[in-house]
């Protein structure tokens, strides 16, 4: 694990910029960030469940590049999500949490919220640590 800060790559013309994504922690055992809901729902105005599963996703991959130190990547190779309740307003707030963190897997616990604290869903995010494409 290293223990170099981590620093988030620019986002600029990504999934995350265009969602509202706002990265706010990144180290090797987890993540939090938030998004809007506006602008992320699905055509009956609750916030979309991919949206819910790209936020875990983002954060949870951040924190598994953490992990892997520099010159390795972290690839996502497995995400369940299960949606307990949805939003149609607001901002969630999303805090992944390392349950494995090992030399070639991590994997990480993300649970989304409201803003009253009520879960709204619950991902496990799988990467697999490789080294970084040259």
């Amino acid at each position: 694990m290293s223990d170099i800060p981590f620093v988030v790559p620019p986002t600029d013309d990504t999934l995350l910029h265009r969602m509202g994504i706002e990265i706010t922690h990144v180290d090797a055992d987890g993540a939090t960030g938030t998004m809007p809901v506006e602008g992320n729902t699905q055509p009956y105005g609750l916030l979309h469940g991919g949206a819910s599963a790209v936020l875990a996703e983002t954060l949870g991959s951040l924190a598994a590049v953490a992990h892997a130190g520099p010159g390795r990547a972290a690839v996502g190779i497995e995400l369940s999500a299960t949606h307990h309740r949805s939003a149609r307003t607001g901002v969630v707030t999303a805090t992944a949490r390392a349950l494995h963190l090992g030399r070639s897997l991590a994997t990480y616990e993300v649970v989304v919220e409201d803003a009253e604290g009520r879960r709204l869903c619950t991902a496990r995010l799988t990467c697999m640590l490789i080294d970084a494409p040259v």
